[in-house]
């Protein structure tokens, strides 16, 4: 036991200006992480992602469970992580730690598949939430029947399709909703094809007429 604690020691203090690096290495990495997030957080709050978000209803979902809703800085969390995750690979390297360092930075190449999904959900966001104004806020005034249906439509329509597409670049059950993403095209394909062929044509005309009206 004296032998194994000897040793124990003499390898500590061999290692010790490598602990030494890592840990600074690790303490940098983190400062930098958190002046990122903060970036972050900054640049999403500038584009109003929170007031597009409540616009369409989910602060009162997170009220219900009397959770404060605030999408940038829960995005920021990850982008926090991500770059911590870069500098602790670098320390893990210092100390020489091969396993580890192979597990974090399998965590690290599966992080642009998040980085996707997080855009395609701040996309997915703005298009709801637009495509609701112009349709419903626009057009919802006397001109056109079931403007507001056909804006919740879009708006549903477009979470769908923004879910399925993050689900599939999480790569969650790829093949089934590869499956359902193309049955919804589809449908969407053919209901607008109904719609346009039996009588759809004229609420057509108007919606593109009032579209035309608010570019002009």
């Amino acid at each position: 036991m004296q032998e194994t604690l000897n040793l124990f020691s003499q390898e500590l203090i061999t290692r010790m200006p490598d602990i030494a690096w890592a840990i600074i290495v690790l303490i940098f990495g983190l400062i930098v992480a958190k002046i990122i997030k903060k970036y972050a957080i900054a640049f999403l709050n500038k584009i109003r992602l929170n007031q597009a978000l409540k616009s369409l209803g989910w602060e009162a979902f997170f009220d219900r469970f009397d959770a404060k809703m605030d999408a940038p800085k829960f995005l920021g969390f990850f982008v926090e992580i991500y770059f911590f995750l870069l500098f602790l690979v670098m320390s893990l390297d210092i100390l020489r730690l091969d396993g580890l360092n192979e597990i974090v930075k399998n965590i690290i190449g599966y992080y642009p598949n998040i980085f996707v999904s997080i855009i395609i959900f701040t996309f997915a966001v703005f298009i709801a939430d637009f495509s609701k104004k112009i349709v419903v806020g626009n057009l919802g005034k006397g001109r056109i029947t079931y403007s507001s249906f056909l804006g919740d439509t879009i708006a549903v329509g477009t979470w769908i399709l923004a879910i399925l597409a993050i689900l599939y670049q999480l790569q969650i059950v790829q093949p089934l909703v590869l499956s359902i993403f193309i049955g919804v095209i589809s449908l969407i394909v053919l209901t607008l094809g109904i719609s346009f062929g039996l009588g759809g044509k004229e609420i057509a005309a108007k919606i593109l007429k009032g579209l035309e009206d608010q570019i002009r």
